[in-house]
């Protein structure tokens, strides 16, 4: 079977990783980031939201970084998505290709200081330690489950996101649920992506005619500050 097709196995969970560390002042970062480039995972910042374009490949390895994440509350996970080759349909917005990093707020990372971090990361003799990370499977939430905001605005702040931009890259700060919940939405997009682009007619980048999710769809979302992050599926379009 297809790896496309495959279904959700053990086996989805685990990803090769580099680890690098790197010490500004008196600070040191531990640093995560996929041992191999995503080819079909891409970012983009759009005219009034950011767009994720997934294929079922990397998006797999993608939400498996966001749960690592969510177990890694001393690590910044660094996803370089900027030299990912150009996903279909991009273009007529504008949009502006970002790396993604994930930012646990116990790291206290400020984000002005990402520039000099990503510098110090790709030195060509920047020591680096590969890895096999898993993540056990009860950490994946229900793909099926509805988000639901809770009345409670603390409660509410656990669950949702910090963006900033800095360096072409989105920062994305929070805690352990709130990556589980953006993990949970991405794997949902892998999932449900491949049957319908091979059964239906796909466009991708269209309005009625692909597999996508909004990590937060929350009626009242305007009043927390967030610009949308939007998850879509698309084929598999570099090798």
């Amino acid at each position: 079977m297809a790896a496309s097709q495959a279904p959700l196995t053990r086996d989805s969970l685990r990803v090769k990783i580099v680890v690098q560390k790197v010490r500004l002042a008196r600070t040191e970062y531990r640093v995560i980031r996929p041992a191999r480039p995503l080819k079909n995972g891409a970012l983009y910042k759009a005219r009034s939201s950011y767009d994720m374009y997934v294929d079922r490949t990397d998006g797999r390895r993608i939400g498996t970084l966001w749960l690592l994440a969510a177990r890694s509350p001393r690590s910044l996970v660094y996803l370089p998505m900027r030299t990912t080759p150009t996903a279909p349909g991009i273009g007529w917005e504008g949009e502006q290709p970002l790396d993604l990093v994930l930012a646990p707020r116990t790291v206290q990372l400020r984000p002005s200081r990402w520039k000099r971090i990503r510098e110090h990361l790709n030195v060509a003799n920047a020591p680096r330690e590969i890895r096999t990370a898993s993540v056990p499977e009860r950490d994946l939430p229900d793909l099926e489950a509805d988000g639901m905001i809770p009345g409670n605005p603390k409660e509410a702040s656990e669950i949702l996101l910090r963006q900033d931009v800095y360096a072409e890259t989105l920062l994305l700060t929070g805690g352990a649920v709130a990556f589980r919940e953006g993990a949970k939405e991405i794997f949902a997009v892998a999932k449900d992506g491949p049957p319908h682009a091979a059964t239906r007619h796909h466009i991708p980048g269209a309005c009625n005619y692909h597999v996508c999710r909004c990590m937060y769809d929350w009626d009242e979302l305007s009043t927390y500050n967030w610009e949308q992050l939007h998850v879509e599926f698309c084929p598999p379009w570099a090798r």
